[in-house]
């Protein structure tokens, strides 16, 4: 198999990258190790960013996305029994978009088979060569079957566990990590949602969150331990500790429902440098991690694609190689500022163990700040909606 671009995984990243060089004439064929049904069907992130909303837009694909996905223009922080609204469209004049990850997938997978791109899906990558050269080659297999393609460039895609970033020489890479002493037990529940806006909760049992994916389903998370026994979680217990954790008084956000799904996912902030290597290039979770905390994990995957999309098109079109070689640059200037957004976010909302008094009344007067300053809101505001791209 031949192409000009080959990309190793069908996550929003690999994705929008591929529909992306389509629309400016480049061909790519994506590499996905698992079938159809499980990527779009693999429940993960749901705040969209003006700027990712934007994109998806100009592109041809936010129709679905603007008829089904949820407009929300502000968030609200819960402490202490009250509630602090944060008008993200007062602050900024942007808004943040709840449409769920997966439903992103369906639709850029329908988007490039109706385009007639190239999916191969259940192929399994084995390992990438000739990065340094002219010819980079993927090889895979599928059906029992070893396989090559060749390409001008590789982008992967395959998130932090793929075989991608293990092609860059170790002694070239550096990886900064940070692993944080506790998760999210999420559930997606079959409820209405009961509030316009995403609740984000500090509470003296640990965090909680209210979200919602679509007007019949809603999603929440609480803090437990990374290794939590989900078997010690009945319903009962977890819509329990919601009401707990994210009431008021004379307010109570929760609407219960069935809870078709739980699960518990680790916290940890993550980011590998450089995203590059000769013809090899990372973009979003094979690159950085972030805490879910600030929703910048999948808006930064779309971030690196745009840059990679407008460095490649600009290869093609003059030969001219500036924009490529400052790929990673470029890249994790946004990704840092994200980094430190997702731990800030992280850091003021959630219990860290066996705290001391003073450590409890330090994160109390810091939300304080945050909700009684215009500057502290609007700060919180312009990295929640997203920071303008670079141009």
């Amino acid at each position: 198999m031949r192409t000009q671009v080959g990309i190793v995984g069908a996550g929003p990243a690999g994705l929008l990258l591929s529909h992306l060089l389509h629309l400016q004439g480049i061909s790519s064929v994506i590499l996905e190790a698992r079938d159809r049904p499980y990527i779009e069907n693999r429940i993960r992130a749901g705040v969209l960013e003006q700027g990712t909303v934007d994109i998806l837009t100009e592109t041809g694909l936010g129709e679905r996305m603007q008829r089904e996905g949820l407009h929300h223009r502000g968030t609200s922080l819960r402490f202490q029994g009250e509630i602090h609204e944060i008008d993200f469209v007062e602050l900024t004049g942007r808004a943040v978009m709840v449409y769920a990850q997966h439903e992103v997938v369906k639709d850029l997978v329908a988007a490039r088979l109706a385009a007639g791109g190239s999916i191969v899906f259940d192929a399994h990558v084995t390992g990438v060569d000739g990065l340094t050269g002219d010819r980079p080659t993927i090889h895979f297999e599928q059906g029992g079957q070893k396989q090559t393609l060749e390409c001008d460039f590789i982008a992967g895609c395959d998130g932090f566990h793929g075989p991608c970033k293990e092609a860059i020489p170790a002694e070239l890479l550096k990886g900064y990590d940070r692993v944080y002493p506790f998760g999210w037990l999420g559930i997606l529940a079959e409820a209405p949602p009961s509030q316009d806006e995403l609740i984000y909760a500090n509470h003296d049992r640990g965090f909680a969150l209210y979200s919602m994916r679509s007007p019949t389903i809603t999603r929440h998370y609480v803090q437990v331990t990374p290794d939590e026994d989900l078997n010690q979680w009945s319903d009962a217990r977890i819509w329990d500790e919601l009401h707990q954790r994210l009431s008021v008084p004379g307010n109570d956000p929760i609407i219960e429902g069935p809870i078709l799904q739980k699960s518990v996912t680790g916290m940890r902030s993550f980011v590998l440098e450089p995203m590059q290597y000769g013809r090899l290039f990372l973009a979003g979770d094979s690159a950085h991690i972030v805490p879910p905390t600030g929703a910048k994990g999948m808006n930064l995957a779309v971030a690196d694609v745009r840059v990679l999309s407008q460095a490649l098109e600009r290869h093609y079109a003059s030969g001219s190689n500036d924009m490529l070689e400052r790929y990673s640059q470029i890249c994790l200037r946004r990704v840092w500022r994200a980094q430190h957004f997702s731990w800030w976010m992280t850091s003021m909302l959630h219990r860290f163990g066996p705290e001391n008094d003073f450590d409890r009344h330090r994160q109390m007067a810091e939300l304080t700040s945050v909700v009684t300053s215009e500057a502290g809101q609007k700060y919180l505001a312009e990295n929640y909606v997203g920071l303008p791209f670079e141009t």
